[in-house]
């Protein structure tokens, strides 16, 4: 079995990246990654001379040097984390996004029409349905919510899901998407809430909460989410939706609190600031179709995940440190540059 994964030198992607290698001793892991300001070899090194692991450097818009990967590799399954997926900046300057997340899907889309494969997976976010009221704690996503976006960001997320169902509609490419809740967990670049928050404790600079810090947010620890992808694209019926969440719904400001309770910080450091334009109130995820389906709940309580995830930054300062100077940019051309 041969996988092309994009994105792989992402937070989610490299995470799966981990979890496949270390799971399928005999299957071949293929990483695309444009290397843009989010991708992070650093978090590829671990397996970087791994014989079963290969890297390319190559943009998904570029259809040119995609085609030229499928016509080497001849992969089987291709797994889409590729994606600006920051919704601040996507605020800032939205083209990118629409760019890379919806022209760049079906850049990969074409290819596997092209040269053939046996699933292509959708890696999506369940900012595409909007958000829920804080009044309604009953309400869920499920993955017949109808899309209702509010950032450039979700927009060009829910665009490229409707890119590839409609692929599969057409063209019948043999495709699933899934919808997670908010990851966290290892190698989570440093700007995104938990590592943000994690990093200036430590420092103990001012953590800076959007609004009140009401919104809520169901947390998925990055190893479930891992996990439920290898059950979908093992086993999850061709041009299914699949949401994934973790069953650990939390206000922004309860996050904080318990990660400045578990590093023994004093919750003055805590500074409100002005909210977010759009600012989506309440994601909650119901995940109930995939455990019917497939047996896949989440296994990492928040209380747990996020006493791991502490400890991780704890113990890799020197991947996060390398990130805020901006050395872990050097990363590709030091030890790539021969190859």
């Amino acid at each position: 079995m041969k996988i092309i994964v994009t994105g792989g030198a992402g937070f989610i992607g490299g995470n799966f990246v981990h979890y496949m290698l270390n799971k399928y001793k005999a299957y071949d892991i293929i990483c695309l990654d444009a290397l843009t300001y989010a991708g992070n070899m650093e978090t590829l090194a671990p397996v970087q001379n791994n014989p079963k692991f290969k890297f390319y450097k190559a943009d998904i818009t570029d259809r040119l040097a995609v085609y030229e990967i499928f016509e080497k590799e001849k992969p089987d399954i291709i797994v889409n984390f590729a994606a600006e997926s920051h919704v601040d900046r996507s605020i800032d300057n939205p083209g990118i996004f629409l760019q890379t997340n919806i022209i760049g899907t079906g850049v990969l889309m074409d290819a596997c029409r092209k040269y053939g494969i046996t699933r292509y997976h959708q890696v999506s976010t369940d900012e595409v349905y909007g958000d829920l009221p804080l009044d309604r704690p009953d309400l869920f996503f499920t993955e017949t919510t109808p899309l209702h976006t509010s950032s450039p960001y979700s927009a060009s997320k829910a665009s490229a899901d409707l890119l590839v169902q409609a692929y599969h509609r057409t063209y019948k490419l043999p495709v699933t998407i899934s919808r997670c809740s908010n990851n966290y967990g290892p190698y989570h670049f440093p700007e995104k809430l938990i590592p943000l928050m994690i990093i200036n404790a430590l420092a103990d600079k001012e953590l800076p909460v959007y609004g009140k810090g009401e919104n809520v947010r169901d947390w998925l620890y990055v190893e479930d989410h891992c996990s439920a992808i290898d059950l979908i694209i093992h086993e999850g019926k061709v041009g299914e939706v699949y949401n994934i969440g973790g069953h650990n719904e939390k206000t922004n400001l309860e996050v904080v609190k318990i990660i400045l309770k578990e590093l023994g910080k004093s919750e003055d450091l805590i500074k409100y600031v002005t909210d977010r334009p759009g600012h989506d109130m309440r994601y909650a995820i119901d995940p109930t179709k995939i455990h019917h389906e497939l047996g896949w709940l989440p296994a990492t309580k928040f209380e747990d995940g996020i006493k791991k995830t502490i400890k991780w930054y704890l113990d890799n300062k020197e991947w996060w440190q390398h990130i805020i100077n901006g050395e872990y940019k050097d990363y590709y051309a030091k030890h790539y540059s021969k190859k």
